[in-house]
């Protein structure tokens, strides 16, 4: 029986290694994450948005969340508190195909996947940060859990805005005309653009609820990447000085 000391729910009998996906998803499931949601992006904008499209969306959506849920069961975070809020982000992942334009869905689609998403976030952050010994998966984390926070603040815009289309107000404008809602691919594209700090290129904030998440999202963004940087740059001088003690 082998038992993988960062992974034990990874348990291996008589000294075999899984194969294929399962290996995969076993030994690196930071970067399953991380290339599903970059495939992700590449595919968005070919799936348009009628039911094939969004069938094919919500097929994306349930993998994306499947390995997420692989992620976070490697950290010390709780299985069950995950399974508690992914299942109903799946539920209505599915509910959305064939409700697509039912208010209630898109309220339980988008709340339960930002905080899902969230809470995979602090998950990976928690993996990566659990130890001073950086494999390769977790180098993968840095990047799976900068995409997840982005995802997670693309939902809860539109949780935001979808709000306030119902109270009359609405959240966000392109190229200053005011909009009705966005679709997910727009407010992907905000949360990346606030997230890495480059600008709100043509889509902006216009009301009080969505301008004050796009300031978390912005806090979000400058403290994570010294978060990230401060590690490694500790990891490293901690290295070399080791390395350093042991020459002399």
């Amino acid at each position: 029986m082998v038992t993988d000391r960062k992974r034990p729910w990874m348990t291996l009998s008589h000294g075999k290694t899984p194969h294929g996906v399962h290996r995969l998803l076993g030994k690196y499931p930071s970067a399953v994450l991380l290339g599903i949601q970059l495939m992700g992006l590449v595919l968005y904008p070919f799936l348009g948005n009628d039911a094939l499209g969004r069938s094919a969306f919500a097929i994306i959506q349930q993998c994306v969340l499947i390995a997420a849920v692989a992620a976070v069961r490697m950290t010390p975070a709780l299985t069950v508190l995950s399974a508690v809020i992914g299942v109903p982000a799946l539920v209505f992942a599915v509910l959305d195909v064939p409700l697509h334009d039912e208010t209630w869905v898109i309220i339980g689609l988008t709340s339960t996947h930002a905080v899902f998403y969230l809470y995979t976030a602090y998950a990976l952050i928690r993996y990566m940060f659990q130890d001073s010994d950086v494999g390769a998966d977790e180098i993968f984390a840095t990047g799976a859990c900068f995409t997840v926070v982005a995802w997670a603040f693309a939902y809860l815009y539109g949780f935001v805005q979808i709000l306030g289309h119902i109270g009359g107000t609405e959240q966000f404008a392109i190229s200053g005309d005011q909009t009705t809602l966005l679709d997910f691919l727009q407010l992907l594209f905000l949360s990346f653009t606030t997230m890495t700090g480059t600008g709100l290129s043509d889509i902006v904030p216009v009301g009080g609820h969505a301008r004050s998440v796009v300031m978390l999202e912005q806090l979000a963004g400058v403290n994570y990447l010294a978060l990230v940087v401060a590690r490694l740059l500790g990891i490293t001088l901690a290295r070399f000085r080791i390395e350093h003690n042991a020459d002399n």
